[in-house]
């Protein structure tokens, strides 16, 4: 069944799942620790995470659990890196861009971003959500001099164990066919990457509310961006 199709056939449906999951759904906090730091010796190494709760860590206990932490946690030994956190519960790829274009200029060298979740459940269109994606690109390279862009995939939302059927089918689907299309559009030879998506993404390894990543999937995450990130960087710091 065409998504168009089955959007209008179970609009209804879908519409009062939704309500309930958000309604029944437990809501996880955001992680304690810090969100910006210094850390390890060696080449500076700038580094923003930036998104959405996932970013945030929620899911994890703490941020040394949570995406930051575990990027950071692989690089210091080869870097001393200097992190910042820039990630809440909720962001689009949208809301994202309005909030960096209030903040005063910073830089840095690498960035993660943990976008599209709420793109999908936001029915944001395929077009309009590469659009924005190469939009936050550009600013992240004209107002912070970004070099390395890492755009992390969208998870397998059908995989989430908070979400009934036909709502997870939905999702699901919806899911694959915005991360296809950002896997496509990357790398944009201008310094923009896909970071596929990495760990485990079932009931026992997703946080307690069924649609958050686990601390198993974070430190899988955290190290696959940790290695691309010290791949193109070299000892002197330069991409």
């Amino acid at each position: 069944m065409r998504l168009g199709i089955a959007k209008w056939a179970l609009g209804p449906l879908l519409l009062v799942q939704g309500r309930r999951v958000r309604r029944e759904t437990p809501v996880l906090p955001e992680p304690d620790g810090p969100r910006e730091g210094v850390a390890g010796e060696g080449p500076a190494l700038r580094l923003l995470v930036l998104g959405d709760s996932a970013g945030a860590g929620v899911g994890a206990g703490s941020q040394e659990e949570a995406l930051t932490g575990r990027i950071v946690a692989a690089l210091r030994d080869r870097f001393r890196v200097e992190y910042r956190l820039i990630a809440r519960s909720g962001a689009s790829t949208a809301s994202t861009i309005r909030h960096l274009e209030r903040l005063e200029p910073f830089a840095v060298d690498a960035v993660v971003t943990s976008l599209g979740v709420n793109d999908v459940t936001g029915d944001v269109s395929v077009a309009s959500f590469l659009e924005t994606q190469c939009q936050l690109h550009e600013l992240l390279r004209a107002k912070l001099g970004a070099r390395l862009i890492l755009a992390s995939g969208i998870p397998p939302m059908d995989r989430f164990p908070a979400l009934p059927q036909p709502l997870r089918w939905y999702l699901g689907a919806r899911a694959r066919e915005l991360d296809r299309a950002l896997a496509a559009a990357l790398p944009d030879g201008r310094g923009a990457e896909y970071l596929a998506v990495a760990g485990e993404l079932d009931a026992g390894h997703m946080a307690a509310d069924g649609f958050h990543p686990g601390p198993a999937v974070y430190a899988a995450w955290g190290t696959a961006a940790a290695g691309r990130i010290a791949q193109a960087f070299d000892r002197t710091g330069k991409a």
